[in-house]
């Protein structure tokens, strides 16, 4: 028996949490690097900083993903449960995260809320292939990246316009979150509870039973722990998922660089506005910290010092303002793109392989445009419109190449064990692969930049390792309807 193809509007609402997913990813995107500098590291420790977001991965996705395929609530189904759970805990970890008054807080915060976001985010990969026909996947995982780029648009801009519209200051003392920042977190917390919600109230999963009549379902298999299930996958992991991986590891490389070190790369080298150094302006104690009065409040060296490091700190928080603001063009970008192709490909057929390689190439020379746009602000409109064609293929294509593939009755798991092909790269990267990379150009960070530029040019070659065709063609949705 086939899955039923559904409408627009079904597909929409299975899809609608990603919004408030996104609106966690792209906070944290855009702003934890900032945070991270607020609160006093250093421009190279802050990759280091990162990793608790993709430990939290590696060993979040594929746990879920198993205790998903195997999961079955009366009222709330199989996946639904885990975007709740996700949901809650993401949503608190939101509200806290900008009110850290040290380094240390922020990490640890930072792995609470991406091993939230990925509770919730995984089933949701699962869910486009539990509920859509073959002929529908890449539709599906279209719409979500549609979604997805919504929400980071919106989430990216939420600090400057709490700033400009609603006139909460970006400015602080030293050490302090702004309450621009603060604001933002509050309304991503209230965005993703909600938007899953919808989600939760407006989709009905297949029952077990109907999974297993369905013709996609595969063969029974055979009853194993998590542990040995989850390693096996590992052991057998399809030729496909191991192609496509190699084109994610470069991809994935590029964004973590991006979203750890576009701030102070793009602050600096941009808008020659870097995060003002306090102990240049400080009294200094004898171990050369800054010295704090009663009140925890800094002690300049005079009024001359305090105001030149207020006019320094404002263009900086300024600055980063228009670089979170600017950020979000790749959101608004990859919506467009995703628009496009549900468009097309609901009459067209399309090769995935190579819409993908084009798209990685375009991504890739926004990232080397950065390069050649000092004192250019505007000049980031379209950087960021060319790398968010790349995060919009990024996002779709090898999902649906990789649904394609492999069995439904264990696309939770396999979705989950190839996420490691995201977080790998990322650890990599946060534990030294980026910033030793980029020091090998020269020591300025504008060649994380560039780095990312020379990674997603890597990717876009390595999709000519896959041959499988039913992966590469897809067939449009309304085909013999």
């Amino acid at each position: 028996m086939q899955k039923p193809k559904l409408g627009f509007w079904n597909i929409w609402n299975m899809s609608f949490g990603f919004l408030g997913i996104q609106f966690g990813f792209a906070l944290q995107g855009s702003t934890m690097s900032r945070i991270f500098e607020t609160l006093g590291a250093a421009k190279d420790d802050i990759p280091l900083l990162w990793i608790a977001a993709p430990l939290a991965g590696l060993i979040v996705q594929p746990i879920i993903g198993y205790l998903s395929d195997h999961t079955w609530h009366k009222t709330l189904g199989r996946r639904r449960p885990f975007f709740l759970i996700g949901a809650i805990l993401s949503s608190i970890a939101l509200l806290f995260m900008p009110y850290s008054s040290e380094v240390w807080m922020a990490a640890g915060l930072l792995l609470v809320l991406d091993a939230s976001i990925n509770i919730s985010m995984e089933p949701f990969r699962a869910l486009v292939a539990d509920k859509l026909p073959e002929s529908q996947r890449s539709y599906g995982f279209v719409v979500q990246t549609l979604i997805i780029g919504v929400g980071t648009w919106v989430a990216s801009n939420l600090p400057k316009w709490v700033n400009n519209t609603l006139e909460i200051s970006n400015e602080a003392a030293p050490g302090v979150v702004p309450d621009s920042v603060k604001v933002a977190f509050g309304v991503g917390a209230f965005v993703f509870i909600t938007s899953i919600l919808v989600t939760i109230f407006t989709t009905k999963e297949y029952s077990p039973e109907e999974m297993a009549a369905f013709d996609d379902a595969g063969e029974p298999e055979e009853k194993k722990g998590m542990l040995e299930t989850i390693m096996g996958t590992y052991a057998l992991m399809p030729t496909i998922m191991k192609k496509l991986g190699v084109v994610q590891f470069f991809s994935w490389f590029a964004f973590f660089a991006m979203w750890t070190l576009a701030n102070p790369a793009l602050t600096t080298h941009i808008y020659d506005a870097p995060k003002p150094d306090i102990v240049e302006y400080a009294q200094l104690d004898d171990a050369g910290e800054p010295i704090l009065d009663a009140d925890r409040v800094t002690l300049f060296l005079n009024d001359q010092s305090a105001a030149d490091y207020k006019t320094a700190d404002k263009a900086y928080n300024e600055a980063s303002d228009d670089v979170g603001s600017k950020m979000g063009i790749y959101g608004l970008t990859s919506m467009l793109f995703a628009l496009l192709l549900t468009f097309y490909t609901s009459f067209k057929a399309i090769n995935r392989k190579y819409i993908h390689m084009a798209s990685l190439f375009l991504g890739a020379l926004g990232f080397l445009y950065m390069f050649y746009s000092p004192g250019e602000p505007d000049n980031l409109y379209i950087s960021f419109s060319l790398i968010g064609i790349a995060w919009g293929s990024i996002l779709s294509m090898p999902y649906a190449m990789l649904s394609s593939s492999v069995e439904s009755s264990k696309m939770g798991l396999m979705m989950g064990v190839f996420n490691m092909f995201i977080v790998i790269p990322q650890i990599i990267a946060a534990v030294g692969g980026v910033v030793l990379l980029h020091n090998l150009i020269g020591e300025e960070s504008i060649h994380a930049m560039t780095i990312a530029g020379i990674f997603l040019v890597i990717a876009a070659f390595s999709n000519l390792l896959i041959t499988n065709k039913k992966a590469i063609m897809y067939q449009p949705v309304l085909e013999n309807e």
